[in-house]
Formats: structure tokens, C-alpha cells, sequence
């Protein structure tokens, strides 16, 4: 895929008091172990763990109040945590290694602090000032990979939500960080604006950024995560990839069919492979030991006079398989 930022068009952070390194011993760009974090009585966090690979995109994924933002704010240090471990690059956020961690992140708050009475482009050349980045500060190239390019001059008190979501993800890659900490990203926006924020997204993590999103909305997972963390009361209810969680709660494959005339559809039931046929006066859920079965099933139908109208591979939705997660977990929280 066409590189998404171009380092020398955004410049380069000198990396000299940052090291090389993408990430950790163990591998990982990111990782919580036993984290529990209070505030006051409340337990925010309780015993997370969380491990982020390079160059991926993980969704934090739950209702309000489950630790999403206290999370993200653990790994840049801005909290320490009450008990437990975290890591960022193989380095301790809260600790004097802080300062090299968060020079390698990128933040954008659930409401990005942003200057109305400045324009864009003072907005940015600010940030640029904070990352001392001198006078070849990547504000053009940046701003135009968000395609705000024509507002820079513009006050910032007269941007719509969605311009100023994307200054705020311009103002949060002009140093070119390795670790994008994403929260709420497209709360506010239309959907079309929330879609091109996604895909903006998708295309920073093509170009090799790792990105950690935080989000209750079960739509902006879908198709853009690499990785899934299901968290409630501070917890990580289950993770992994989108594909390995469906498996794990869908073990056995299924087809849908429907035909011009659905009774011949029973005769899937005495093929090799299908293991249930389930009619219910509509399209027909065909269970298979394995989806290589499709190819076969299809032609014996088509070889019996089955003139079929509908052939689907039936693919779990992420909200189908968050009520599963949260159907065996015993909770009754709901996004």
C-alpha cells in the first residue's frame, strides 16, 4: 500500500534522546499487566491488562465509565497507576522516561483543547513551538493529510466539529509520533465525517503507526481493528483479533440460503459436511464443519433443481459478538 505519510515531507523527529526502538522486549509497542488504578474510593481501572502490537490498531471497546480514557492516560503517563505494570516501548511512562514516551506518542482528547481565537495554522505553529520542531515544522503537509489545508488561515472558533477533529489529528502527527492515542475520535461528527476520520485512521496505521482508539460506538471497531479489548468496570472483558473472537464464541461455520422455493432447501441436510439445517419460513441457515464446503453444497443443490437466489457466508457482527462477550460475562451494561 502507497505509504501514507511521507517522513521527509513531515519531517523527522531527531531521535537521538528518543532511541530507535518501536517497542518493548517483549515485542510490544504497549502492555498493562495487573494495572489498578483508583480515584479516591472509585476503582477506574482493576486489574487491566493490555498488550499492543506495532503497527496495528486497537480498539478499546465498552459503555461509558468502563476505564477507556483512564487507560489511555496511563500509558502516557499524565496518571500512575495504584498497582501493576506499564510499559510503552519497553519504558516506564511514569517514571524520568516519561518525557522520551510521550515525545513518541501522539493525543487526541475526546475534546481536543484547540485555541478558537487563533487560526488553524497558529494552532498548529504552537504545537510545533512545544515540540521544538524549528522552522521547518511539517504544518502544511500535515494539515493537508486532513485536508484542512484551505481552513489554516481561518479562526478556529468557526470550524464545524468535524475540521476541528482533524486539526487536532494534524496538530497530533506534526512531530510524526510512533504511537497514536485516539479517544473518542469521531464523537460529535456526522457520519460522513465520521467515516473519513476512520479511514484517516486506517491509513495511518497502513503507514505504520500504532494506534490505540478508544470508542463505545460499535460501528467504528468494525473493519478497523486489528485488535478488539471488550472492557467493563476497568476490566478487559476479552481480546483479540475481531476474527479469532467470533471463532471463539462461533466455532461452528454457516451459510445462509434462499431459493425460489425454499422446501428444496431441506435436502442440504442429507449433504457431506452440513451438520444442521435450521427452517423457519425464511432464508435458511445451513451449519457446516468447514466454509471450504460452500463450493460442494452449492452445486448439489443447483445439480438437484434448487434454483438458489441468495448465497451468504454468515460473518458475526462485531455488536453480535460484543452481546456474546457480554452475555457470558453476566452483564446487563449496555453501550
Amino acid at each position: 500500500m502507497e505509504e501514507i505519510l511521507d517522513r521527509r515531507a513531515l519531517g523527522q523527529l531527531d531521535r537521538s534522546t528518543v532511541g530507535d526502538d518501536l517497542h518493548g522486549a517483549d515485542g510490544t509497542a504497549v502492555s498493562l499487566h495487573g494495572v489498578r488504578r483508583l480515584f479516591g474510593d472509585a476503582i477506574a481501572l482493576d486489574g487491566l491488562d493490555l498488550a499492543v502490537a506495532p503497527g496495528t490498531v486497537t480498539v478499546l471497546l465498552g459503555p461509558n465509565g468502563a476505564g477507556k480514557t483512564t487507560a489511555l492516560r496511563v500509558i502516557t503517563g499524565a496518571l500512575p497507576v495504584n498497582q501493576g505494570e506499564v510499559r510503552v516501548f519497553g519504558l516506564d511512562p511514569a517514571t524520568a522516561s516519561g518525557e522520551e514516551v510521550r515525545r513518541r506518542c501522539g493525543v487526541v482528547a475526546a475534546k481536543p483543547a484547540l485555541y478558537d481565537r487563533l487560526s488553524g495554522r497558529d494552532n498548529l505553529r504552537y504545537a510545533a513551538e512545544l515540540w521544538e520542531l524549528g522552522p521547518d515544522a511539517p504544518i502544511e503537509a500535515s494539515a493537508a493529510r486532513f485536508g484542512i489545508h484551505e481552513a489554516l488561515d481561518h479562526r478556529v472558533g468557526g470550524y464545524s466539529t468535524g475540521m476541528k477533529t482533524r486539526l487536532a489529528l494534524a496538530r497530533a502527527i506534526l512531530h510524526d509520533p510512533e504511537l497514536l492515542l485516539l479517544d473518542e475520535p469521531t464523537s460529535g461528527l456526522d457520519p460522513e465525517s465520521s467515516q473519513a476520520v476512520l479511514r484517516l485512521i486506517d491509513e495511518l496505521a497502513a503507514g505504520g503507526k500504532t494506534v490505540v482508539m478508544c470508542t463505545h460506538l460499535l460501528l467504528e471497531a468494525e473493519g478497523l481493528a486489528d485488535q478488539v479489548v471488550m472492557m467493563e468496570a476497568g476490566r478487559a472483558l476479552v481480546a483479540g483479533m475481531p476474527s479469532e473472537l467470533v471463532h471463539r464464541y462461533w466455532p461452528t461455520p454457516s451459510v445462509l440460503l434462499d431459493a425460489e422455493d425454499r422446501a428444496g432447501l431441506a435436502r442440504a441436510g442429507d449433504l457431506d459436511g452440513v451438520l444442521e439445517v435450521s427452517m423457519n419460513g425464511g432464508p435458511v441457515h445451513v451449519s457446516i464443519d468447514n466454509l471450504s464446503r460452500i463450493p460442494d453444497l452449492v452445486a448439489a443443490l443447483t445439480g438437484a433443481g434448487v434454483r438458489l437466489t441468495r448465497v451468504v457466508p454468515v460473518e458475526p457482527s462485531l455488536e453480535e459478538l460484543y452481546l456474546a462477550v457480554r452475555h457470558t460475562s453476566g452483564s446487563e451494561t449496555q453501550l
